[in-house]
């Protein structure tokens, strides 16, 4: 959903007010639905599927279940201009980014990163010492995004078999240190 003119503007001088991240609910399931959908739809035979998804339909409650959160920030004009969700994972020192989504209009806006420093406060309040994520092997700028935040890509690949025949990368980050 294009913003407004000024906001266009205001955007492109570094001005632009980012909308209020909040927890997300059950019922923005369609929300997010559709912004997974639009960001899907810019890449060639990359499909979204809600079947594949089934933490969407009751969001909330699927992020509380594992102990994790999952923010949202609402578009001025409706639906959602982004989402960042973490949870723990078992087994490791470690939290796991996902659903890392940006509608275009918001994208270079500062709204990925105020997400990825909600997700931050949680895994350092938690004495998490690592973060981690998988990213669809297509998502180009987003990779450039999560090295640009410290992330650095493993050697190897994942494959999906899902309904877009999808590959990922895997990407960590150290919360020790300098810089973390």
């Amino acid at each position: 959903m294009p913003l407004p003119a000024s906001c266009e503007f205001a955007k492109a001088v570094g001005m632009i007010a980012l909308p209020p991240l909040r927890p997300v609910r059950d019922a923005d399931s369609e929300a997010l639905a559709a912004l997974l959908t639009a960001s899907f739809a810019e890449y060639p035979n990359c499909f979204f599927v809600m079947d594949e998804f089934p933490e969407l339909r009751r969001p909330a409650t699927s992020y509380a279940a594992k102990g994790g959160r999952l923010w949202v920030a609402d578009a001025p004009q409706g639906g959602l201009a982004g989402s960042l969700g973490v949870a723990p994972v078992p087994g490791q020192d470690a939290v796991e980014i996902s659903k890392v989504y940006a509608d275009p209009a918001f994208r270079g806006s500062g709204l990925a990163q105020a997400l990825f420093t909600e997700a931050l406060g949680f895994a350092r309040a938690g004495g998490y010492g690592e973060m981690m994520l998988w990213s669809d092997s297509r998502f180009a700028r987003g990779h450039r995004f999560y090295e640009k935040l410290g992330f650095v890509r493993w050697p190897g690949e994942r494959y999906l078999a899902d309904v877009s025949e999808t590959w990922e990368y895997h990407f960590r980050k150290s919360l020790a240190g300098p810089g973390s």
